[in-house]
């Protein structure tokens, strides 16, 4: 059985995280919305890719280039996607290593709104 269309999409966009902005831009519809819950430096809503990428590039310069995320399982259909990953990197002498998600909806074929779902704690305390 075939992986579908966006699952695959989901993948390359994880590959080229921290190494190629075009790919990661060309993943998303013109109007995405990524959204980051909480109140921290990284929290709040991105709309459009460029504003995506920005905020994408930022997990590495906030991070001294630490920053990975390391993708553990993708589920897609037509319309909507889960990733689970892991995020890891050291921010102000705080280490971060947790479980993160997101979840996607999906329109022709792009990422049309991204919601991060941290699944630690952690995450709080490394962005504040």
């Amino acid at each position: 059985m075939s992986e579908h269309p966006n699952a695959a999409l989901t993948r390359r966009l994880f590959d080229a995280f921290g190494r190629d902005p075009k790919v990661i831009a060309a993943a998303f519809t013109r109007d995405v919305v990524w959204r980051v819950p909480g109140d921290t430096i990284m929290s709040g809503e991105y709309h459009g890719p460029r504003d995506v990428v920005e905020f994408l590039r930022r997990t590495g310069t906030e991070t001294d280039g630490t920053y990975r995320s390391r993708l553990h399982t993708v589920v897609a259909d037509d319309e909507w996607g889960l990733a689970v990953y892991r995020a890891s990197g050291t921010r102000n002498g705080i280490d971060l290593d947790i479980d993160q998600a997101l979840v996607i909806r999906f329109a022709d074929g792009r990422l049309a709104e991204v919601t991060a779902v941290p699944l630690d704690p952690a995450f709080d305390a490394f962005w504040a």
